[in-house]
């Protein structure tokens, strides 16, 4: 049986070598942690130190109770923890099947506890914690994965970053509750109907986070204030973004901007994408195709557009970098064979970024070769890290192996350049990247959604990831604008999916156009910046004169949003509100709004219903209780019901209750 103790604000329970930990850690929510190890290990990972909150611990004969606000963790003399809110309901409860409780109709010769921590030779352990499952439970974030689900019940999630795939361990339960894996270890969770699972693959210590609230909102709000909100977005970045796979010189981009000016076009910025370095390791412009990045970037600025690049992690072996940082173990390591993690043209290894000295290291080679000369934005790409092969058995970090922190990386890197940034007096810090674990969102962190195919099914995926990153805590989300992998301008089928694209995009946070199109050019050289081919044209007058009306439209409309948009990095940055959300956000009382609808809102006043469908010029959309407008029309319309909508190529449905709003659409 337990022993139940209470030290300070934190109830203690022992049972043979498990040592369980529950203790308040925010508004009403709890940490919960267990070991074996002779000490509770001491990493907070996700979470910041929380402020303080007065726990009501209360110890009996049959077990024990802590309390914080509107959660409550009940402990049975046998360990089993059952977590209900102020209501006395049962939100999670542990999934126990055993026979130390004979009185429980949950006893069962069928031996299964719910904490298991198998031993691994050497000291550490394989965990699993189990939870009831109720089959009618909808959930909702976990980051970003490559499926069309919004309800996530029913699914099996990798606890782990893929190009394209983001694991940002939170969930948020329809019946009240938040749910943070506090662990970086690579590992899976299975929604069952049957049963809840979650696994890591190499731990010293089960560690969870879980509160309780009325509403989504609550929740998240909580959530936020113990894992972090992002900076204010500065104003430059909620306008429109051109990219394309790749500019290849310095005259080529600088035409492209001055294009847009030349047609009087809104545009915010401006990126140079991979290979306009000498080296990968070397970060710095090829003098070969970029002779003079100082005069580039003032005339840039002098349009009032903002120059990104793209910084890669990665260290050819060949680079002039590479031998000090592997001498000095600022690298990636690996426990077989030769130390090489990618190789897209010669052999790679990572830089450390869970290494302090190797995150000074890199940063100074940037702030030496870019921010000096006045780059404030950067895109941080291979932040999983990807690997040739995801052998995430095969790779050490200063912090650890792989299997046991790796999922950390992509918040250690994006900390790698907000600490530089910070410390050289920047404000207002925002660097993109294509991953991101929690609590990312606190150094500035934008995460698109990877190396994606270009099609309405890819969108689908897409809207779906969306909404789940903002639920998972980070705000800032974008996508490539028509897919990343394929797609010729000169093609109808795919100007019909990049059109419909655009339009979803001009209602994310960031709205970018990147994308790698057919047909591609040879490379131009055989060293550096040369080496690398590059796609067909990607601005918006290369797609006919049809799309190019409908894509000035848009572009347009992004411009009167500003005002909007800026009220929603506001609540991003003060209270860790999500920009996009799904439906039951703002309308949690109305149970359709819990259905996996293919609409969402776009802050509180905006409803937006994009086309996913190829062909389509009409979809079902349903509107909550309420009067509603039609945005493009002013037509008001009676909601509580479904409704039929027209929507032309040139429009994407979208709905408000403010008639202020209807103005912005004319």
């Amino acid at each position: 049986m337990s022993i139940f103790k209470q030290i300070e604000n934190r109830l203690v329970v022992t049972d043979a070598a498990e040592k369980l930990w529950i203790e308040p850690w925010g508004e009403n929510a709890l940490r919960v942690r267990t070991t074996r190890m002779a000490q509770m290990p001491t990493e907070d990972w996700a979470l910041e130190e929380p402020v303080a909150a007065a726990a009501e611990i209360t110890i009996g004969e049959s077990g024990a109770s802590i309390k914080n606000g509107k959660i409550e963790a009940l402990v049975t003399k046998t360990g089993k923890i059952t977590f209900v809110n102020q209501k006395g309901q049962i939100l999670l409860e542990e999934y126990v099947r055993n026979r130390k409780d004979i009185y429980s109709p949950k006893c069962s010769a069928l031996d299964i506890d719910a904490r298991e921590m198998k031993p691994i030779l050497g000291g550490d352990y394989q965990t699993s914690v189990r939870f009831e499952s109720d089959p009618t439970e909808k959930l909702f974030g976990m980051g970003q994965y490559q499926q069309p689900y919004l309800d996530l019940k029913g699914c099996e999630l990798e606890l782990a970053h893929r190009n394209s795939q983001a694991s940002i361990p939170f969930v948020l339960s329809d019946k009240g509750y938040g749910f943070l894996w506090n662990n970086p270890a690579i590992g899976s969770v299975t929604f069952g109907r049957n049963v809840t699972t979650w696994h890591s693959l190499s731990t010293k210590v089960i560690d969870y986070w879980i509160t309780a609230g009325d509403t989504p909102a609550e929740i998240e709000e909580q959530y936020a204030a113990v894992t972090g909100k992002v900076p204010m977005m500065p104003d430059w970045a909620m306008g429109f973004w051109q990219c394309k796979l790749r500019y290849r010189t310095q005259e080529e981009l600088l035409e492209v901007a001055r294009e847009y000016k030349r047609r009087g076009l809104p545009i915010s910025v401006i990126v140079i994408d991979f290979f306009h370095w000498t080296m990968e390791g070397e970060w710095q412009f090829d003098p070969v195709y970029w002779p003079d990045p100082d005069a580039m970037i003032a005339e840039l600025k002098e349009m009032g557009i903002e120059l990104m690049v793209s910084v890669w992690p990665t260290v050819d072996h060949r680079s002039k970098n590479y031998e000090e940082m592997r001498e000095k173990g600022l690298l990636i390591r690996v426990d077989r064979g030769y130390p090489v993690s990618i190789k897209l043209v010669a052999n790679t290894i990572h830089v450390d970024t869970t290494n302090p000295e190797a995150r000074e290291f890199f940063w100074k080679e940037i702030d030496r070769n870019y921010y000096s000369k006045g780059i404030r934005v950067y895109w941080l790409d291979e932040a999983e890290p990807e690997f040739s092969y995801y052998d995430f058995d095969n790779f050490r970090y200063h912090l650890g192996p792989n299997v046991q922190i790796g999922n950390v990386y992509p918040k250690t890197y994006a900390q790698t350049f907000y600490d530089g940034m910070k410390a050289a007096g920047q404000e207002n810090i925002l660097n993109l990247l294509r991953c991101a674990w929690a609590g990312s969102q606190k150094y500035g962190t934008l995460v698109w959604s990877g190396d994606i195919h270009s099609s309405f099914e890819s969108m689908k995926n897409q809207f779906a990831a969306g909404l789940h990153m903002g639920i998972a805590g980070i705000p800032w989300w974008t996508t490539d604008i028509g897919g990343f992998h394929g797609g010729d301008a000169r093609d109808e089928d795919f100007r019909e999916i990049f059109t419909r694209w655009f339009e979803y995009g001009t209602f994310c946070p960031v709205m970018r156009l990147h994308g790698d199109r057919e047909p591609h050019t040879e490379p131009m050289g055989p060293t550096g910046g040369g080496v690398m081919a590059s796609g067909g044209p990607n601005e918006v007058w290369s797609y006919g004169e049809k799309v190019y009306g409908i894509t000035v439209k848009y572009l347009r409309l992004r411009e009167r949003l500003k005002p909007y948009i800026t009220t929603l990095m506001e609540a991003a940055h003060e209270k860790g509100t999500p920009v996009m959300r799904p439906m039951f956000y703002d309308f949690p009382a109305d149970k359709a709004c819990w259905d996996e609808l293919t609409q969402y809102m776009f802050g509180p006043d905006l409803l937006v219903a994009p086309i996913m469908e190829a062909g389509a010029e009409e979809r079902q959309v349903y509107l909550p209780e309420g009067a509603w407008y039609d945005a493009w029309t002013g037509e008001e319309l009676e909601g509580g019901k479904w409704i039929d909508a027209k929507a032309p190529l040139d429009v994407i449905p979208v709905y408000t209750q403010k008639t202020e709003m209807v103005e912005l659409f004319k």
